[in-house]
């Protein structure tokens, strides 16, 4: 890998990508080829808010390499507070190979990458890439690994899950519209580097529900992030209210599949009829969530797979 972090999908390049999704659909299909790839290991999980899938999907799949996985809530460390975040990373570095962090700020994972092992971006305010990596796993196993003819929509706040998307679908070359009002749309400075980095990319943004026809996958998220609160829920609502993802859009566009990250508000991004249909494949990027983590933990810390 061109680096030793995973802080956002910007730090792996397109081959990083394929690298890891490649291993990940073999460590899928025969899971105990790789039962010793973490011997030994002990990794830290530093985990400032709560979750269900990151929690389990990383404790599960250190296990199944073989590893250790230690978990830390604020409570105990305190990143910030009881302790500097870069003393933590100098401690976690004297006991563990490497640190998988689900914090409030990216300012929290470049500190914490300043230590001397290992830091695994397990979701930020700015980005979600071990999300995106088992999106693009999933989406690789409903349209076949190249997805230059596959066409995603994403509708809701342009929030780090929409970010993280849009790093890789530039990265493998997917076609992407990121339909969000004006006022939440992805920050200037992602768009700024995807730009730079892939001139050539097909990742669009704009606001107009009723211009998407032939898509191959509506892609939602929840409205409301975890910490968001008051005045400005209530105004992010009224901004989003006709951004829900229902039969009514999936008719319009064609849709084949339904994708959402997880957890989901029913019935407010996207309807409950929607969300229980087949055509939504949730459960299936739940799962690729633990696949691409064993991956990528694996490449970042064996030689023999870089």
């Amino acid at each position: 890998m061109q680096s030793k972090h995973c802080l956002s999908l910007l730090d792996l390049s397109p081959a990083d990508i394929r690298g890891v999704l490649d291993l990940a659909r073999q460590m899928k299909a025969e899971p105990a080829a790789y039962a010793n790839c973490l011997r030994g290991k002990s990794i830290a999980m530093l985990f400032e808010k709560p979750s269900l899938r990151t929690r389990v999907s990383f404790d599960v799949g250190i296990y199944q390499l073989g590893g250790q996985a230690i978990y830390l809530d604020s409570k105990q460390v305190g990143p910030g507070s009881r302790e500097t975040v870069q003393d933590i990373a100098n401690n976690l570095g004297c006991w563990t190979h490497a640190i998988v962090a689900r914090v409030y700020q990216h300012a929290t994972l470049t500190e914490l990458s300043q230590g001397r092992i290992p830091v695994v971006n397990a979701l930020c305010d700015q980005h979600h890439p071990c999300q995106t990596l088992a999106d693009l796993l999933t989406l690789q196993e409903l349209y076949g690994d190249e997805l230059s003819e596959t066409r995603v929509a994403y509708l809701g706040d342009g929030n780090n899950v929409c970010q993280s998307l849009m790093v890789g679908a530039a990265a493998l070359d997917l076609s992407l519209q990121v339909v969000t009002p004006p006022s939440l749309q992805p920050t200037k400075d992602i768009q700024t580097q995807l730009d730079q980095l892939y001139p050539a990319h097909r990742v669009t943004t704009h606001n107009a529900v009723d211009a998407l026809h032939t898509m191959d996958v509506l892609y939602t998220d929840t409205w409301i992030s975890m910490g968001e609160e008051g005045g400005e829920v209530d105004a992010k609502k009224a901004a989003l209210s006709g951004y829900q993802v229902n039969a009514g859009l999936l008719k319009q566009t064609g849709a084949r599949h339904v994708m959402h990250c997880l957890p989901a508000h029913r019935d407010e991004e996207i309807s409950s009829e929607i969300l229980d249909q087949q055509q939504a494949v949730v459960l299936r990027q739940a799962e690729n969530r633990m696949h691409v983590q064993k991956a990528l933990l694996t490449i970042m810390m064996n030689e023999e797979f870089q």
